[in-house]
């Protein structure tokens, strides 16, 4: 059985940062690939970033230079650092574990940007 757990969220103030992360237990990572999305109060989930078994990464053109996706093989995590937050980064934060025929996510974990 695969699970993901999310960590790391909180409130932040404008500009201040977060990390967060992705537990993943059973057997299976390192082929995987695996995302982090994100869902704001009365809109749709959205791709924040992705990176592929062999660690290419992908962005939200709008979040490039302000978010970094990675990943550890070893460890089996994944994680987001999140800098420079705006209000409008606000969501419930999921990852996602990947690939052409399965995908399981995390229970998601809140960040809430406000002064």
């Amino acid at each position: 059985q695969v699970q993901l757990v999310e960590s790391g969220g909180g409130l932040v103030q404008p500009g201040g940062s977060l990390r967060l992360g992705c537990a993943v237990s059973g057997r299976i990572f390192s082929l995987y690939s695996m995302g982090w999305y994100r869902q704001a109060p009365g809109k749709q989930r959205e791709l924040v970033a992705t990176i592929s078994s062999n660690g290419r990464t992908n962005y939200q053109d709008s979040l490039k230079g302000r978010f970094t996706i990675s990943r550890d093989n070893a460890k089996k995590m994944g994680s987001l650092q999140m800098n420079n937050l705006k209000p409008e980064d606000t969501a419930v934060y999921y990852c996602k574990l990947y690939n052409s025929d399965r995908e399981y996510w995390g229970q998601g974990t809140q960040v809430t940007v406000s002064s």
